[in-house]
């Protein structure tokens, strides 16, 4: 598997919940698939975000990458040499910065040319060549998420992680966004990681979907056998469509 993780644990000191931000999850990714954490607010989805990105460090289990290890118990490789890029929640774009110029800041280190024909390149993959010289306060919500897109493959990175990317717009936007990214993603073989609240949103994106209650996951699957087939009681709760009904085991003579 191209993302690999082996019973990670991440644990803050300050916690006062009595029990790890995430403990013992274990999923992985093939090349090119889209992967989608949901659970309740405070469930450990984000702080195991941040874990594979490198932003927090993990005190128990492995996080490999097409073979590499990046982090366990003695190892940490550093955010900015794990070739993983990152879209949050608010776009984190550059305000004094156009477009170009913030889609250009991940790929600083390439060649004049090189460099204006990468930016072109992502820009027309997202749809936004014509607003190339633009500042982002004159884009609509939907068009800056795309930038921060655009500024997140622009460097080519093997692992492209979303937090919560389209919170912050209404939902026929994030409806028509959702799917816009996950062609964007498909078209390019991008593997990804999203981080959403909204059901309808993982299931249109992912092609496996973790739903994490208290820092553990409780199923790792595709959406259909997360409808249909729910690992645990909290799974058939969470999705929505669970109906239960009292039971009784009995054992009989007959076996």
């Amino acid at each position: 598997m191209f993302l690999d993780l082996r019973d990670v644990g991440v644990r803050y000191a300050a916690s006062r919940s009595g029990h790890d931000a995430v403990a013992g999850v274990s999923l992985s990714l093939a090349k090119g698939q889209i992967g989608v954490l949901i659970g309740p607010s405070g469930c450990g989805k984000t702080s195991l975000l941040r874990a594979v990105a490198g932003l927090e460090r993990v005190c128990a289990g492995s996080v490999r990458m097409d073979g590499r290890l990046l982090a366990d118990d003695a190892t940490h490789v550093e955010p900015e040499a794990r070739r993983i890029g990152m879209v949050f929640q608010d776009y984190a774009l550059f305000p004094h910065l156009s477009v170009r110029d913030n889609v250009a800041f991940g790929v600083r280190h390439l060649l004049r040319a090189e460099r204006d024909a990468r930016v072109a390149e992502v820009l027309e993959l997202v749809g936004l060549a014509h607003a190339a010289r633009r500042a982002p306060h004159q884009l609509s919500g939907g068009q800056q998420q795309r930038v921060a897109l655009a500024r997140a493959l622009a460097p080519r990175p093997e692992l492209l992680l979303l937090d919560e990317p389209f919170s912050s717009l209404d939902a026929d936007l994030r409806d028509r966004l959702a799917h816009d990214i996950r062609a964007i993603l498909q078209r390019t073989g991008t593997t990804a990681l999203f981080v959403t609240h909204d059901q309808l949103e993982a299931f249109a994106i992912g092609d496996r979907i973790g739903v994490m209650n208290r820092g553990r996951l409780e199923q790792w699957d595709d959406a259909y056998a997360l409808y249909h087939r729910p690992a645990t009681r909290f799974v058939a709760d969470f999705i929505g469509h669970g109906v239960f009904t009292p039971g009784e085991v009995v054992v009989t003579a007959e076996g």
